[in-house]
């Protein structure tokens, strides 16, 4: 079913008599340049619509197969992999990760700043291990949520981490591992882990032990010819909430793969991936992961530790981050696990998270079922984006009821 130009749908329904008109006027009054929607269950899709354009002042319209950076949203998909050498046995999710990478034996905790402006640091009372950085429970920030950090990577030169520069690794620890929940870059090390476990390219690894099994042909870090031409524009937020468009790309030939934030995707191969997570491992017949392993990957795998707010330190690149603020919130292997229902209709134990651009996506195993929501905007947890999602959501649960 084809709109006119401004929408692509599929599936029919209550649904979309309840959430269509949202979408559709969201970009038609520019509060989005353009907005895929997406759920499915563990047996398929049961409804995809997409509205507006790829990029604001130009008339390609928004379509189910565009093509989106996907930003941390790549962390599951490194967790993925990272389990599958779990499973195989060759790392473990508490010994030492140092012994893969021993860099990461040798980071060190920044503990504050000398009085001419110099960082002080000491050895880490414990080592890191595969759950810490799993958990973002390593001691390893960001720096666009934790100030002292940002301000070590200036007075260093270093990198951004989105950059694919080996530099952007070269951060200290802002706490011990293990003692307290803070999102940051511990997926990315996780994926250095994978390569140096694998011997492969972190992209090549994906390619052939989750995409090409799960049939998600318009998902990798580089963007080829095909995808390109699909490909949305990502924009910021400009004087008076205007949408402008930016240069933005993830860079293109990277010294190292960004597993916790460079790949580009469509909401298709998402909902294939998450798919897989509701059918717990298996996806058309076609085994990644033992259902045992994705049941712990949806476990809260940080005990008594809480997930956090996180207070912005960069508000070009983010606002601040408090997903349902009233609820208690834990995490697992890698995603965001609500203890208790949600006003959408979630589950209590559903997964969820996120990516820089507003993408979004939660998965609900005990109602088997699965959204993703993706647009194109900077910066994170764009008001607009987040209450489009909350209602897209509460619209997908009360179809059901």
């Amino acid at each position: 079913m084809t709109g006119d130009g401004d929408g692509t749908k599929a599936a029919t329904g209550s649904l979309h008599d309840r959430i269509d008109t949202e979408l559709e006027r969201a970009c038609a009054t520019g509060r989005l340049p353009g907005v895929v929607a997406a759920v499915t269950t563990g047996r398929g899709t049961v409804y995809t619509a997409s509205f507006g354009r790829r990029h604001v002042g130009c008339a390609e319209a928004m379509t189910p197969d565009t093509v989106c950076w996907i930003a941390s949203m790549t962390k599951p998909v490194t967790a993925v992999a990272a389990m599958q050498l779990v499973e195989r046995g060759d790392v473990s999710l508490d010994e030492p990760i140092g012994r893969v990478r021993p860099e990461l034996a040798a980071i060190r905790v920044l503990t504050g700043w000398t009085a001419d402006g110099e960082p002080v640091l000491r050895d880490p009372v414990r080592p890191i291990t595969l759950r810490h950085l799993l958990t973002h429970t390593s001691g390893l920030a960001h720096g666009l949520w934790n100030a002292d950090l940002g301000r070590y990577q200036k007075l260093r030169g270093l990198p951004a981490t989105i950059s694919g520069r080996l530099g952007a690794l070269d951060v200290p620890l802002v706490f011990d591992p293990g003692e307290r929940w803070e999102y940051g870059i511990g997926v990315d090390w996780l994926g250095r882990v994978v390569e140096a476990v694998t011997g492969e390219r972190l992209g090549e690894y994906f390619r052939t032990r989750v995409f090409e099994p799960l049939g998600m042909g318009s998902t990798g870090f580089r963007i080829t010819p095909d995808m390109r031409r699909r490909l949305a524009c990502v924009h910021a937020r400009g004087i008076g909430d205007a949408l402008e468009p930016t240069a933005f790309e993830v860079e293109q030939d990277p010294e190292w793969d960004v597993g916790g934030g460079g790949l580009y995707s469509t909401a298709g191969d998402y909902l294939r991936f998450m798919r897989m997570i509701l059918n717990r491992g298996e996806l058309d017949g076609v085994r990644v992961l033992a259902r045992d392993t994705v049941e712990l990957m949806g476990r809260n795998a940080m005990g008594a530790l809480r997930v956090r707010p996180l207070a912005s330190a960069n508000p070009a690149m983010t606002r601040d981050v408090d997903f349902h603020a009233d609820v208690q919130k834990t995490w697992g292997l890698s995603f965001m696990i609500n203890e208790t229902a949600l006003p959408t209709g979630r589950s209590p134990g559903s997964l969820t998270w996120a990516g820089l651009a507003n993408t979004y996506f939660w998965i609900d195993p005990t109602r088997d079922l699965a959204g993703v929501f993706l647009t194109q905007i900077l910066p994170f947890a764009d008001p607009a984006a987040l209450d489009l999602f909350g209602r897209f959501e509460t619209a997908v649960y009360k179809s059901r009821d």
